[in-house]
């Protein structure tokens, strides 16, 4: 499927985003590694939906502005985003950051929200349970922690070290640690709101994922008891990509519905 690259001025600030496919919108919200490498996902679900995949504020090619404090700025920006472009129905697909800034949309307006589908998203803290602290491991380290299968991981690792991707790798780590430094990938108060997700919900977590443990999914659950949980098997932190047919069949039958 080919994607157009485009951008969007967004109150002053450019937002580029790649867009392809045709049907109903379809958002797909990146993590904190950005898109360094393009989740081939995205190429599957443009077979049933218009796909927009922005790079977050200074990821990739957009903006950093300074009215980007934390992850709260981020869910207004796209918010804005969304009603700039005039878009309404609007189906989410949120990775770990990126679904992170989709609960923080949901629950200040689900107005142009049709359905969230959340892939281990970050965002809340279970006591106990700490995430890997992403900020202070090696690019690679945290490659080869993303994955269930060893092969996948070890493969991840090596390209990180690879030139190309090391620049832009690290223009997205400062990024992501802009939005969830301290505390680490989480806001305190969101848990207290997640009431407000008033629209259908799915969560969907590796059950050997080693940044956010799998415990992060049924706390969601606590906090919005009509989302439905789904664990994939032998997957990690990435189980669209490990898992890319199983998991690309589970969203569409989920956003179709």
């Amino acid at each position: 499927m080919t994607f157009v690259a485009q951008t969007l001025a967004v109150n002053g600030a450019k937002v580029a985003f790649n867009r392809g496919g045709a049907g109903e919108p379809l958002l797909f919200l990146h993590g904190a590694d950005g898109l360094t490498e393009w989740p081939e996902i995205l190429d599957d679900l443009a077979q049933t939906f218009d796909v927009i995949v922005p790079d977050l504020p200074g990821f990739g090619l957009s903006e950093a502005p300074a009215f980007v404090d934390d992850i709260s700025d981020v869910a207004y920006l796209l918010m804005d985003m969304l009603e700039q472009m005039n878009l309404s129905g609007v189906r989410i697909v949120g990775h770990s950051l990126g679904g992170w800034a989709a609960l923080e949309m949901a629950v200040r307006s689900c107005e142009r929200i049709r359905s969230m589908a959340l892939i281990a998203p970050a965002g809340i803290h279970v006591k106990g349970s700490p995430k890997a602290d992403i900020y202070m491991i090696d690019p690679d380290e945290q490659a080869r922690l993303a994955y269930a299968d060893a092969e996948l991981g070890a493969a991840a690792a090596a390209r990180a070290l690879v030139s190309k991707h090391q620049n832009q790798a690290i223009l997205n780590r400062i990024a992501s640690a802009r939005l969830g430094w301290n505390p680490r990938l989480y806001n305190p108060r969101l848990e207290r709101w997640l009431h407000r997700v008033n629209k259908p919900t799915m969560i969907v977590w590796g059950d050997t994922d080693r940044i956010i443990p799998p415990v992060y999914a049924d706390a969601f659950s606590g906090f919005m008891p009509s989302a439905k949980v789904v664990k994939i098997a032998s997957a990690g932190h990435l189980p669209h990509v490990e898992k890319r047919a199983e998991v690309c069949a589970l969203l569409r039958n989920f956003l179709q519905d």
